[in-house]
């Protein structure tokens, strides 16, 4: 199995702060969702629906922080 291809933590937030998120270095993957939804970034829901697409390539830790995302 290729671990590599995962999605971790570092790579969550770095897709996040590609979208303009301004998030602390250690961050958890949760956090870093609360805080890209309270910061109303554009395409952030397109994101999260990408990822969610193929949920075997996150790690649980993503997986579960974008599965409790809420878009009103």
């Amino acid at each position: 199995m290729m671990f590599a291809d995962l999605v971790d933590e570092d790579d969550f937030r770095e897709r996040l702060q590609d979208l303009g998120a301004q998030l602390p270095k250690d961050a958890s993957p949760e956090l870093c969702m609360t805080m890209a939804q309270a910061q109303k970034l554009d395409g952030l829901q397109q994101l999260v629906e990408h990822l969610l697409a193929d949920p075997g390539l996150l790690q649980p830790e993503v997986r579960l922080a974008l599965q409790q995302v809420k878009f009103g």
